[in-house]
């Protein structure tokens, strides 16, 4: 009898210890309110808290069915526990950083690397994103009726340059039902308004997302808070000095032949997927290619040319960042612009407004217009901004295929 209540003691022990470090972890200590519950588990057993569960069951054995249920029970919350705070499984879904990372790709991603970011809607199907299955998008799989500021917990490092990191993609947070794989904003650009028909007929119901279910997305971080960036004829500049080359940085190039086609082996055999091989006119191809894969075409005896297609600097693209007039951008040629960093404080005008509007707008929770071509945020003239967060730039390997901060 003594050895079993000092096995008692010794599991309220370990498990307390551990519930107390996960309540400072999180840093919400009403947390620290479920202790008595862990000490009733282990050591009192006044509540029956497998309510499912038989307490005193015949021959001391549950029924098949109960058993099924508390193994289902037990693994859904501990998958639920451990996708949310140690590591979770994601697929790549497209090209864009292809060919550091192929589509179809399954990765184990470290949620304790940067640190957690605790739910904003915790009242969510399991194991699902967005939307239930089945459903065509039309019936999410949370509800709203708790929800929650974004709050992300300490990690075990910070996000460097070049690390490749998932990420909740940020205009992900308007969508338009029939149209799901494009983004609210993306769609005001194509019809070229400010709103789009919000017409179910049209586009389906328009709805908002929290942060934790915009689509996630796996890019490369080229800038982090308090850097320059810029892109002259698609070679990326941090802080002036080149981007580092790594393996799978591939662009779009322009293959030309004596007029012969490639046959699927050699392309194959290239290493160029399938729904890469783009087929302009007889003999004349557009592939994403890497460097090494540039010198195995140029080696090819039926081979004339192997030209990257860079856009000159000037020919703007309403769908780059920040879709003004004012910084004629394109994929290619970008910036040179800066990555706002915590406690950083910028002059803002006229001029780079549209750079900042929607940080200072929508991810930081202020009301930002202009009067009489006078600033104001929150209903106060404003000539400075000092940021309250960090920023990071993300980009693709595949530069000519990737939705990315550009």
């Amino acid at each position: 009898m003594k050895n079993i209540k000092i096995n008692k003691w010794i599991k309220f022990a370990f498990w307390g210890l551990l519930y107390v470090l996960w309540v400072v972890w999180l840093g919400n200590y009403w947390f620290l309110l479920g202790l008595p519950v862990v000490f009733d588990i282990y050591v009192s057993k006044k509540v029956h808290w497998a309510f499912w569960k038989k307490k005193n069951p015949p021959n001391g054995k549950q029924t098949k069915a109960v058993e099924w249920i508390d193994a289902i029970i037990f693994a859904v919350i501990a998958a639920s526990f451990i996708r949310l705070f140690f590591f979770e499984a994601y697929v790549i879904p497209t090209s864009s950083m292809e060919k550091s990372m192929l589509v179809g790709d399954y990765l184990f991603v470290s949620k304790t690397a940067y640190g957690p970011k605790l739910p904003n809607t915790p009242l969510s199907f399991p194991f699902v994103h967005q939307s239930m299955p089945m459903t065509n998008h039309k019936v999410k799989s949370y509800v709203e009726w708790i929800k929650r500021p974004y709050k992300r917990l300490a990690g075990l490092t910070t996000v460097k340059n070049n690390d490749v990191v998932v990420f909740n993609f940020p205009e992900g947070d308007t969508v338009a039902v029939r149209f799901a794989s494009n983004n609210y904003y993306e769609l005001c650009r194509m019809y070229g308004r400010e709103r789009v028909n919000t017409d179910e007929r049209s586009f389906g119901k328009i709805y908002s997302r929290p942060v934790d279910k915009k689509e996630n997305y796996i890019k490369r971080c080229i800038a982090i808070g308090g850097d320059s960036i810029q892109i002259i004829d698609g070679q990326v500049y941090v802080n002036g000095a080149m981007q580092i080359e790594h393996d799978g940085r591939q662009y779009d190039y322009e293959v030309i032949t004596n007029g012969s086609l490639f046959s699927s082996r050699v392309l194959d055999k290239l290493n160029v997927a399938k729904a890469d091989r783009d087929m302009i006119t007889g003999g004349r191809y557009r592939f994403p290619l890497n460097s090494q894969q540039v010198q195995e075409f140029k080696a090819l005896k039926n081979v004339v040319s192997v030209k990257k297609l860079i856009l000159p600097r000037g020919n703007y693209d309403v769908n780059i960042f920040p879709h003004s007039p004012i910084y004629p951008w394109n994929v290619d040629n970008f910036g040179p612009m800066y990555v706002p960093k915590e406690g950083a404080t910028i002059e803002i005008n006229l001029e780079n407004l549209p750079l900042y509007k929607r940080i200072i707008d929508v991810y930081e929770g202020n009301d930002v217009s202009v009067k009489d071509n006078v600033i104001f945020i929150n209903g106060q003239p404003a000539n400075t901004y000092t940021f309250k967060l960090n920023y990071y730039w993300k980009m693709g390997d595949n530069r000519h295929k990737s939705a990315d901060s550009r």
